[in-house]
């Protein structure tokens, strides 16, 4: 029979935030696929784990992978594990989750930390619906782009950032998105843990005069929909009303459905539009 892959999620910063599966599941699998195995020693030495590890991480994914699917393949139960957190969330572990499935290997997720969830719920804003961007991308162009998608995002945005770059990041959100409601969290979990409820604006200030340390998760507001449509009419009112009435009509659709269109997109009765061709 074919081996399982576990998802096993470590502490972010706290040892004590593991689960009691997860340490059972640790010391029972043939296995460990570890980050950075020099740092999960530490995890698994102080709860006395003696199962063997392999290094996994971003640099080998692809051709340690197919040898863990092998192991998989051959019996042999692995457990996954990250630096800290759950794996797979922005790790190469969800690469490792396809080979998986595409050689129909089970996998199952043992939850527990996550940075991301833990900054959330603790950043004061809305935990509703929310969108997971991680970090941004270093390619100038390809954040830009990005940055330029979440200019419109209703949704809490949760993102995460080095220390030294924190700055440029803040300013960049800054310029791209105008002055938001933030919570910049730092050393989530630890002794000194910081969950900083501010503004954009007020972040580049304090952080200017005051050097960081520790990972950063930033929680971001995301924009009303109440000033998307404000933007939007705002928009529309800038183009005339015939023109605006062409806009849709040289699309083919008939002169009834565009006044219908062009007085919601302005926010106002057909019969003003009506009146106003008149």
């Amino acid at each position: 029979m074919a081996g399982k892959l576990y998802l096993c999620a470590t502490p972010i910063g706290n040892l004590e935030d593991i689960t009691y599966r997860v340490i059972r599941t640790l010391q029972e699998v043939d296995l460990i696929a570890a980050e950075d195995t020099r740092n999960s020693i530490k995890l698994l030495n102080y709860f006395e784990i003696k199962t063997p590890m392999t290094s996994y991480h971003e640099y080998n994914k692809i051709e340690k992978g197919k040898k863990l699917v092998e192991k998989l393949q051959a019996g042999v139960n692995i457990a996954l594990i990250t630096d800290a957190g759950t794996p797979g969330i922005s790790d190469p572990g969800e690469e490792l989750v396809k080979m998986c499935y595409d050689s129909e290997i089970e996998v199952t997720s043992l939850p527990g930390a996550s940075a991301c969830i833990t900054a959330l719920t603790l950043s004061g804003l809305s935990t509703r619906r929310f969108a997971f961007e991680a970090f941004l991308p270093s390619d100038k162009k390809e954040k830009q782009e990005v940055l330029k998608e979440l200019t419109n995002e209703t949704r809490t945005m949760i993102l995460y950032e080095a220390p030294h770059r924190l700055i440029k990041t803040l300013k960049e959100l800054y310029d791209t998105l105008g002055n938001r409601k933030i919570t910049v969290c730092r050393e989530l979990t630890k002794k000194h843990e910081v969950a900083f409820a501010t503004t954009l604006e007020e972040a580049i200030s304090h952080y200017e005069n005051y050097v960081p340390k520790g990972e950063c998760v930033l929680v971001l507001e995301g924009k009303s929909r109440e000033e998307i449509r404000g933007e939007e009419i705002s928009r529309w009112e800038e183009m005339s009303i015939e023109k605006h009435m062409e806009y849709y009509l040289s699309q083919g659709i008939d002169k009834k459905e565009a006044m219908k269109r062009v007085a919601k997109d302005r926010g106002v009765a057909k019969r003003e539009i009506y009146q106003a061709l008149l």
